[in-house]
């Protein structure tokens, strides 16, 4: 059977990493986990594209050798992704023989079916984008901001034959909704190929650029670095190997909307189809992180740390905000206090006050041990109705990519548990004699116990040290399939949990 597979875009070895690329991990990362825990088989990709004019260019002013500037630009990236616990399979490099190798053969292969040919061209060039750009891209009579620098190029270099597929692509993406997620971003795609598109300059000579994957039928001249970073997908994939049907067609490529058009939704699906390779299921392209209404970046100095954020508030505190906070596809903004607003009310107050009064109830009431659940009248009723509710659309929620609304959901729980507790009472239960109100307390606190071990579960995915923490607090090892954690159990009955912690210390 095959596996899910998910790629996030390999993060360009020009610079230390942000809250943009943190963000798209924490949202793979949730993806791949959700996917997990559904039982599936998972391969979770992840990398570094390190070659290029930038990279070339900051270790020239740098002082340094390229490739000794991307072995320090890696160990930062996978010591933030440790730090987040992201959970990827594979870690590709695109300096590393493996996919050099793939590179080579895909170009070879290319030429050999003379979809690449030689030819003199003069254009202009984007250097910041390390792109070939034409002149109905501009605004107004200016280059748009994010291409920064442009500069005229005239020089001989290879093209791959991409507008001899344009008609093709055009009709493909009419057909196929699920290619393009969200929706809206289809528009996009087709909107950018309405005018003719031109052949794409896959080459750069060495002697303006020498940090490249060498063509393997003219070693004058490297390969340009979209085409060689696009490749890495399917060398993650294990391209020619027994292991590629496995996981190819990938099942969702995670790209920033920046990067969908050209690379991801024109360059590659047209290089797939050249080369016979299936083209992969979805292309999810999410939203940036603005500040102001402004969007992040290093020449603004609108940029967050989220190592300091991490160090500060902890890794799931993160991952819930930046999850919670961005319906994936649109933009969202940043703030310190919002991410405070978030921390204190949501985790602090609504889960984490939850599970210190679960466990100090317990030890009052029950020295520690979750008592059996012996009636059930209407406030437990209500808890188990909202949910059944809960799981049935948080489920749906997650299918649809929806983990913003997802959360909304259980933590719309979460609260509705806090409540239950209200309307209870144990305090005063506890001062009763009557041994029916001793009935009603023990079954409020196994009630309480397995409502936090339900949404433990569902917390899972975006938050797995907390949802693990939670589950080993009340007694439970670890956490299981979805489908059985999800049932309403009287699994915890017996347990012996822990007398206090403090997940989310107030800031």
């Amino acid at each position: 059977m095959k596996s899910y597979y998910i790629t996030t875009a390999i993060d360009y070895a020009n610079g230390s990493p942000h809250l943009g690329h943190a963000y798209e991990k924490v949202i793979t990362d949730v993806i791949a986990r959700y996917h997990r825990q559904l039982g599936e088989n998972v391969y979770f990709l992840t990398g570094l594209d390190e070659h290029g004019q930038k990279v070339q260019q900051t270790a020239e002013k740098l002082n340094l050798e390229p490739q000794v500037l991307c072995d320090q630009i890696a160990d930062e990236f996978q010591n933030l992704w440790k730090k987040l616990s992201i959970s990827n399979d594979d870690y590709l490099r695109t300096t590393q023989e493996r996919h050099k190798k793939v590179v080579a053969e895909i170009l070879q292969n290319l030429f050999e079916k003379d979809e690449i040919y030689l030819a003199d061209y003069k254009g202009y060039y984007s250097v910041r984008v390390e792109q070939f750009v034409q002149t109905r891209e501009m605004v107004d009579g200016k280059w748009p901001s994010e291409y920064g620098e442009v500069v005229e190029v005239i020089e001989k270099n290879y093209f791959f034959k991409l507008s001899k597929y344009q008609a093709w692509l055009i009709d493909y993406i009419k057909n196929n909704d699920e290619f393009i997620f969200p929706k809206f971003r289809q528009k996009q795609v087709l909107e950018f190929l309405k005018e003719p598109i031109n052949d794409l300059c896959i080459s750069r000579p060495k002697k303006r650029l020498s940090w490249g994957i060498p063509l393997p039928f003219d070693t004058n001249y490297v390969t340009y670095v979209w085409f060689d970073a696009l490749i890495n997908y399917i060398t993650g994939a294990g391209y020619e190997s027994d292991n590629f049907k496995d996981l190819w067609p990938a099942d969702c490529h995670v790209i920033g909307k920046d990067i969908l058009v050209p690379p991801h939704a024109v360059y590659w699906p047209i290089m797939l189809k050249a080369c016979d390779i299936p083209l992969p299921i979805s292309l999810l392209a999410h939203g940036w992180w603005l500040t102001s209404g402004e969007k992040m970046s290093k020449s603004t100095g609108e940029i967050v740390d989220p190592i300091q954020l991490i160090d500060q508030y902890g890794p799931d505190a993160f991952r819930y905000f930046v999850t919670r906070e961005m319906n994936i596809g649109q933009d969202s903004e940043f703030s310190l206090q919002l991410f405070m607003s978030r921390y204190n009310s949501d985790l602090a107050n609504d889960l984490g006050n939850l599970v210190s009064r679960f466990l100090n109830m317990s030890k009052r009431y029950c020295e520690s041990i979750v008592p059996k659940a012996e009636i059930e009248e209407e406030p437990e009723a209500d808890i188990k109705n909202l949910w059944s509710k809960t799981k049935s659309e948080y489920c749906e929620l997650c299918d649809g990519f929806q983990f913003h609304q997802a959360l909304d959901r259980t933590f719309t729980f979460i609260r509705e548990i806090n409540r239950y507790i209200e309307i209870r009472s144990p305090w005063k239960l506890a001062k009763s004699e009557e041994n029916t109100d001793r009935k009603i307390l023990e079954t409020t606190l196994a009630t309480i116990g397995e409502s936090l071990r339900l949404s433990a579960a569902l917390l899972y995915p975006i938050m797995p040290n907390i949802s693990t923490q939670i589950y080993q607090l009340v007694g439970i090892e670890k956490i299981g399939l979805m489908n059985e954690e999800l049932a309403w159990s009287n699994c915890l009955e017996g347990n012996s949990v822990a007398e206090k912690a403090i997940l989310f210390p107030k800031k």
